[in-house]
């Protein structure tokens, strides 16, 4: 019987818990409310009401159009709370609290506050396009916050306050009466506007379970639950399970082992979802896609009959990496794009392993791309996949013989801000492609699985313990930072257990503290390798929730919850965070490096680097490109101050290839100027023109064409195609940087370094 290439698309809609559970003062770090609202739950940030506005209905809404189609979402129990909160009216938070005031009584607290946090957005999708709040932004940056402080009169914060609202609500809703007519006013907004925006907020996130629910019920869409709070749920088994995938990991000093919160939290989740949407679920994703055999048992128990996690996490359990081709694309596709069977003492549970690739080409690559470019380069991958699994049949039909599930899973609320209009052209670009497309089928998980039921078979015991972050756990324990987090939370967790008459029974507030503190989300934020300007409210939220537990206890709280966890300031070198996608024009714009890898060249790193011409160096990638950019000294400009030519040079680790010395003179016998190269991206900083060369036999440069893209403008910023480099994804690069003139080498950077990259 021949099969179509069936295609599993689950978005992943996920909050954390922003309510504040203290009671009293507690290091507030945010203007106070407004008397009007004091009485209600206070929410340190207000992620559920914008990406509620942005990101949750239009997805459905739109697939809805395509009634072809079925897909997967996950809607998180404690993002549900949360909307629940906000469409009652119960929940503000600080910038809705100062959006619903008079700006003549705001506080110059309340004015800083709003100067500096009101333009939290991408400012290429969400505040460029409106001419008014593009306005006020440039103002911002130009002339700077002081600035802002002393010229801006009441009308400039009221509109800014009513833009910070406007600009989150999703294209699907612009032909709204009200919405088109405030964007249609665009200036000159008053405190009755603002007032009216919230109300259309509400009105939105109101819609959402409704919405999900009627679309599950037609046989659309599929709804799954995840863990209560979003907990990582093997390190409530055993905060030591992060050594199976870093056996040298540092771990919290004292051992968390608290294996019977697992079925607390799914059953919480289970009940939420079957008060929504009045069946019982079927698919969970675990938090983070993070799973081990230990928390199989307990799922199987609750009734879910799926469950999905990350490829890094098969192959790792089956010992297999996944090699891919030039293109991107799975060389042993039937390793992947099949369900396998769980077997656990409570029952069988399947488990779909998604395709990292894709998911992230969506989630980090393609809001990049053009639209339609982008949509067809997706559907070219699926039909790729079909293709090869074609070709690795036994005989020469051609058709698929069996029926392969390929699992898209991502986040489907934050990537959609880096996309032209919230995605819209791309989903519908996509979805018409895919409704027409006679081989590729997309399904619910559930409706694949009840037509096709799980053969090949996974020892439970033998399952990974991991993650979708590079299969580990490390992104949540294992830093010192997170292992101090993870100390108090086992103190608490011990005080509460001290306590066998507060049960979640007796005592709520402090079981739901409890959860709250057990999310994913504040470990991930604590140390190094992720920031945001917002590091500190996370910060205090998790400090919050496990005060609450001592307070709902009648217990004074420590004092080492009264202090953060880690300063927060600007950091450092660090390593890439996230892909990103800046504009190649040489401003440098803040939010196109934010994700970017440091590294400090000049006066940062001592005496010696003083006269350094370049003092910052930044670094990051996508599925297209590798990107630099330098940071020169205050009026070094090519040629006055700084050497006129920059030389890139790649060097592949465990790789035979030819390779070649640097083509400069006067080069120091000294690592790694003294290393052969592979590839070498020539600039002449005067003229902006480039020269690419590769390596050949007996030391030899043959030049090759280049797509690299350069400019200089307040800084250097430069892209290279890795079609340029020709090399397979998931492979480790090596790159130095050399200024020179005239082909006499001047200085490199970063000194006795190499820059580690890898090809996504």
């Amino acid at each position: 019987m021949p099969h179509p290439l069936y295609v599993a698309f689950i978005w992943h809609q996920h909050q954390p818990l922003y309510k504040s559970r203290v009671k009293g003062e507690f290091l507030e770090t945010e203007p106070t409310f407004s008397a009007s609202v004091s009485s209600a739950f206070e929410y340190r940030l207000p992620w559920v009401r914008l990406h509620g506005t942005k990101d949750y209905l239009d997805l459905v809404l739109l697939l809805e159009r395509f009634p072809k189609l079925r897909q997967t979402v996950n809607l998180v129990p404690s993002l549900i709370l949360q909307l629940e909160d906000y469409i009652a009216g119960v929940a503000f938070d600080p910038y809705l609290a100062v959006a619903l005031s008079p700006v003549e009584s705001l506080t110059e607290e309340q004015r800083l506050f709003v100067i500096e946090h009101f333009f939290d957005a991408n400012h290429h999708t969400l505040i460029d396009p409106n001419p008014r709040y593009s306005e006020l932004y440039e103002q911002r940056q130009e002339e700077g916050r002081a600035w802002c402080q002393e010229n801006w009169q009441a009308q400039d914060y009221s509109d800014l306050l009513a833009w910070h609202n406007l600009a989150w609500f999703d294209p699907l809703f612009w032909d709204d009466p009200e919405i088109a007519h405030w964007l249609e006013k665009g200036r000159d907004f008053s405190l009755a506007d603002r007032k009216k925006i919230y109300a259309k907020q509400q009105e939105i996130m109101s819609r959402i379970v409704p919405q999900h629910r009627k679309m599950q019920e037609t046989g659309q869409l599929e709804v799954i639950t995840s863990p209560y709070t979003h907990p990582i749920l093997p390190l409530l088994a055993d905060s030591d399970v992060g050594r199976i995938a870093v056996p040298n990991m540092n771990l919290p000093q004292n051992r968390f082992q608290w294996e019977e919160d697992i079925p607390r939290h799914l059953q919480k989740a289970w009940d939420i979802y079957e008060e929504c949407f009045g069946c019982e679920p079927r698919g969970l994703w675990p938090s983070e896609q993070a799973v081990s055999p230990q928390i199989l048992p307990y799922i199987a128990k609750q009734g879910f009959k799926w469950i999905c996690s990350d490829e890094a996490v098969l192959g790792w359990t089956i010992d297999h990496f996944f090699h891919r081709d030039a293109s991107g694309n799975v060389s042993e596709p039937e390793l992947l794009y099949q369900p396998y069977r769980l077997e656990t003492p409570a029952g069988d549970l399947s488990i779909v392993f998604r395709d990292h690739r894709l998911s992230d080409l969506i989630g980090f690559t393609y809001g990049a791309m053009e639209a339609k470019k982008a949509a067809a380069d997706l559907v070219g991958h699926l039909e790729a996949i079909a293709r090869i699994l074609k070709h690795r049949q036994t005989d020469d039909t051609t058709t698929l013989e069996n029926p392969w599930l390929v699992t898209i899973a991502l986040d489907g609320e934050n990537c959609w801000e880096n996309y032209h209009l919230d995605g819209k052209p791309f989903l519908e670009a996509l979805y018409q492609t895919l409704s027409n497309h006679r081989e590729i089928e997309l399904v619910t998980v559930s409706e694949y699985l009840e037509k096709f039921p799980a053969t090949a078979t996974l020892p439970a015991k033998k399952l990974h313990t991991g993650s979708w972050v590079d299969g580990n756990l490390t992104t949540w324990v294992g830093d010192p930072v997170k292992n101090k987090a993870w100390d108090l939370l086992t103190d608490a967790r011990k005080f509460l257990a001290s306590h066998p008459e507060a049960t979640p029974e007796t005592n709520p507030e402090a079981w739901e503290a409890l959860y709250a503190a057990e999310g994913s989300d504040w470990f991930w934020w604590f140390g190094e390798g992720h920031y945001s300007n917002q590091d500190a409210i996370f910060d205090q939220l998790f400090r919050e929730h496990l005060s609450a537990i001592y307070q709902a206890l009648n217990a004074p709280i420590p004092d080492n919850l009264l202090k953060p966890l880690e300063i927060h300031e600007a950091k450092g070198d660090h390593r890439p965070e996230s892909f990103i996608h800046p504009v190649i024009d040489g401003i440098g714009d803040e939010q196109d490096w934010d994700k970017a890898g440091r590294i400090e060249i000049g006066g940062a790193r001592g005496t010696m680097h003083q006269s350094s011409t370049v003092q910052r160096l930044w670094y990051g990638v996508d599925h297209l490109n590798f990107y630099l950019r330098l940071d020169l000294k205050t009026g070094v400009l090519p040629g006055k101050g700084c050497p006129p030519e920059l030389n890139l040079l790649w060097f592949y680790p465990d790789r035979e290839m030819s390779n070649s010395p640097i083509p400069l003179r006067d080069l120091p016998d000294e690592a790694p100027l003294n290393y052969q190269f592979h590839h070498h991206l020539g600039v002449n900083l005067l003229t902006m023109s480039t020269q690419f060369q590769e390596a050949g036999e007996h030391h030899q440069w043959h030049p090759r064409f280049s797509r690299a893209q350069v400019a200089f403008n307040q800084c250097l910023e430069l892209a290279v195609p890795w079609a340029d480099l020709q090399i397979e994804p998931d492979y480790p690069l090596r790159l130095t940087i050399v200024l020179s003139d005239n082909e006499r080498y001047c200085s490199y950077l970063p000194e006795n370094a190499l820059i580690a990259i890898e090809v996504p």
